[in-house]
């Protein structure tokens, strides 16, 4: 046997040429489908019954219009930096951080809540507060950036401890400048003149997210901007070659993707808390990650996707108040269910490859 037939491993991986769309999404569909199945085993080992429990997750997602509301206002966030990390990724830029620049916009936005909220028309307040969410954010997203370009610095640990020195700017306002009563490590709810209004009984976050949909798909889609993002994603030496500003680009992506991680953070405190605490993201940054990828980066799917997602953590919730079913279950059923999403695209993307008779007799 040659030295070359001993190195062949018994399976390898391969690439696959672009599978049929149809084909594809068939895949997809039967992930979900086998993850329900799988999500069957920890309801049953509760002594409940699978079917029932999902028909009690639709109902405490969908059923009523107060918990269809509460469904939609936890997509908006979802969806929103989704949109904000999909041109990093798109790019190749690993940006974690967008826990730290929906913080950051966060901090802009409050600025202008608690020292102008009586003193300014309330549409021209709104407008300021999200202009200032989105530089704040866009400069904060830049600080990473601009360490990539210039001296090739890892991105993922980077823009992750930004997250927890934003976080800890706002600990440090809650016990300090803008704590309300002393003791309290709290900030006062803001005038109501700065809260965002609602639209069909949702505040319009709703609306400025859709928005940012149909942008952020021109701006990927139909842009010189977008394309060089592309190039840069495909090779960086190929977009260097055709002359390509890589440095650059890399900053001006991460400036949008950070303003439009502030603009999240202006409608959550804004439009859903009404004030800003140092938890003011809870982890949409990190679950977004999986809306951006499960969506291929595609802003129309990531809409389905931040839906799913938030009727799981709604409906779950329920669950656990109506059969209690530990939420610890809901949790891996919830888990299961992203496990298998994302563990299709491998059967998508890939084939194995089992090392055949004719290698093992050369």
């Amino acid at each position: 046997m040659s030295a070359e037939v001993k190195k062949a491993p018994l399976i390898r991986l391969a690439k696959k040429d672009a599978m049929d769309p149809k084909k594809a999404w068939a895949i997809r569909v039967g992930s979900i489908l086998f993850a329900l199945i799988l999500g069957c085993i920890p309801i049953l080992i509760t002594g409940n019954n699978p079917i029932t429990a999902y028909i009690v997750i639709l109902q405490g997602s969908l059923g009523k219009t107060f918990y269809f509301k509460q469904t939609i206002k936890l997509a908006i966030p979802l969806l929103g930096t989704a949109l904000a990390i999909a041109p990093c990724f798109k790019m190749r830029f690993w940006n974690i951080g967008a826990e730290g620049q929906i913080t950051a916009g966060a901090i802009g936005a409050s600025f202008f809540a608690i020292y102008f909220a009586k003193s300014m028309p309330h549409v021209l307040l709104l407008i300021v507060m999200m202009a200032a969410a989105a530089l704040i954010g866009g400069i904060w997203a830049m600080i990473p950036g601009y360490f990539k370009a210039k001296y090739n610095t890892n991105e993922t640990l980077f823009t992750l401890m930004m997250n927890y020195i934003a976080i800890g700017i706002v600990a440090w306002l809650q016990g300090g400048p803008w704590e309300g009563r002393k003791g309290t490590q709290q900030i006062p709810l803001f005038d109501k003149n700065a809260y965002l209004p609602t639209v069909f009984g949702i505040h319009i976050g709703w609306i400025i997210v859709l928005v940012l949909v149909i942008l952020v798909h021109i701006y990927m889609n139909y842009t010189k901007q977008g394309y060089e993002v592309a190039v840069i994603g495909d090779s960086v030496n190929t977009a260097r070659y055709a002359g390509m500003n890589v440095g650059w680009i890399m900053v001006r992506t991460m400036l949008v993707s950070g303003a439009i991680c502030g603009i999240v953070g202006f409608i959550l405190v804004s439009g859903q808390n009404k004030t800003i605490t140092s938890n003011v993201a809870d982890g949409v940054g990190f679950t977004a990650i999986t809306v951006a990828w499960l969506g291929h980066l595609n802003a129309f799917a990531m809409i389905a996707i931040s839906l799913i997602l938030a009727i799981l953590e709604m409906g779950s919730s329920y669950l656990q108040q109506v059969l209690g079913v530990p939420s610890a279950i809901s949790e891996i059923v919830s888990g299961i269910l992203l496990f298998c999403m994302l563990g299709c695209e491998f059967f998508i993307n890939y084939q194995m490859i089992f090392r055949s008779k004719k290698e093992v007799k050369a």
